[in-house]
């Protein structure tokens, strides 16, 4: 029997209201819900190496939140004289260096010392992305904001501002970079992709309820996040991609209010249950694959499996790639499906 899809502990709102608002399913989703050999899978490692593992053509559905700009360490380790490195190669500080020479001088993804660095690197990513994910594949990625300061605030866990031990680390300045400065990185990296040949399609907006309390008392406190929709290019004529309309939030709103949940085993940045399913009724065929590429302990992973999805997860993180695993093998132990590789 198939697992109950709409728990009542999932509250999604439309902006009118707080009513619980699940996605719709199709009859024809319906119809097709039988017996389906749904696989897990989480590669411990970094997304960059791992997508070129991936058959041509295999991905239906990227679903991810990479780590913000500047926030957290997610307990890796980042040298803090990668800047100096770059420039000591003769190289101008506002040319990003590559991804890779960018980790070979010790940086981590989300500690660059420019928010343009960290763009390009996202971008980067996703141009890898293009082989594995099939010509009618969805990518959708949700990217949070910030403000600038010459000294920002890093932590393990938690976010910018609040209280708990924290690295300081100075950023800096210069050009649209000044104190108290709102980045606009999710507008960056949604132009910077359509620039690189991406299609946007959506830009959803996730309003939440409520959120902690901040000491600034000269501006608005930062309540939602985006979720950018992105379609490949197709050689002739308008973008053919897959969607199912009847997936989507009642209503079918690009605004979207939705409480936060907590996260797993320490891991803070986990977007909510509510949030993920309707981007994979609506954006992933029944039986397809979804691939969270910065997938932390697995959410995105385990909601796939129970939507009977196959799902795949990287994680550069050791400790939360075994959270990953973990709640993955307990979805995988309701539904009857099968890990792919331990």
């Amino acid at each position: 029997m198939a697992q109950q899809l709409y728990p009542s502990d999932l509250k999604c709102g439309r902006i009118s209201c707080q009513d619980v608002v699940m996605p719709r399913v199709s009859r024809r989703v319906q119809d097709r819900r039988q017996a389906i050999c749904v696989t897990g899978e989480i590669r411990q490692g970094d997304a960059f190496d791992l997508i070129e593992q991936l058959p041509e053509k295999s991905v239906d559905l990227i679903l991810t939140s990479p780590p913000y700009w500047g926030l957290r360490s997610y307990g890796l380790k980042a040298r803090s004289d990668v800047l100096e490195q770059w420039k000591g190669a003769g190289h101008k500080t506002w040319d990003a260096p590559g991804y890779f020479w960018y980790r070979d001088a010790g940086g981590v993804l989300g500690l660059e010392p420019y928010p343009d660095w960290y763009v390009d690197h996202l971008v980067e990513f996703f141009n890898r992305a293009r082989r594995p994910l099939k010509p009618t594949g969805n990518v959708w990625v949700n990217l949070g904001d910030t403000y600038f300061g010459r000294w920002s605030s890093i932590r393990d866990g938690g976010r910018q501002g609040y209280k708990g031990e924290r690295l300081r680390r100075r950023t800096p300045a210069g050009g649209y970079l000044h104190d108290k400065q709102l980045l606009l990185i999710p507008a960056r990296f949604a132009i910077a992709m359509q620039e690189a040949g991406w299609i946007l399609r959506n830009d959803l907006i996730w309003a939440k309820p409520k959120v902690m309390p901040r000491p600034e008392t000269d501006r608005l406190r930062l309540s939602h996040e985006h979720w950018l929709h992105f379609v490949q290019r197709q050689a002739r004529g308008r973008p053919k991609y897959y969607y199912d309309m009847d997936g989507t939030e009642e209503g079918a709103l690009d605004v979207v209010v939705c409480p936060a949940e907590p996260g797993n085993d320490g891991h803070t940045a986990t977007f909510p249950r509510a949030l993920i399913r309707p981007r994979i009724l609506s954006s992933c065929p029944v039986a397809g694959l979804v691939l969270d590429p910065f997938c932390g302990t697995g959410r995105a992973v385990a909601e796939a499996l129970s939507l009977q999805r196959r799902g795949m997860g990287f994680e550069l993180s050791r400790v939360h790639a075994v959270t990953a695993r973990r709640i993955m093998k307990e979805m995988l132990s309701k539904v009857g499906g099968e890990v792919l590789k331990e």
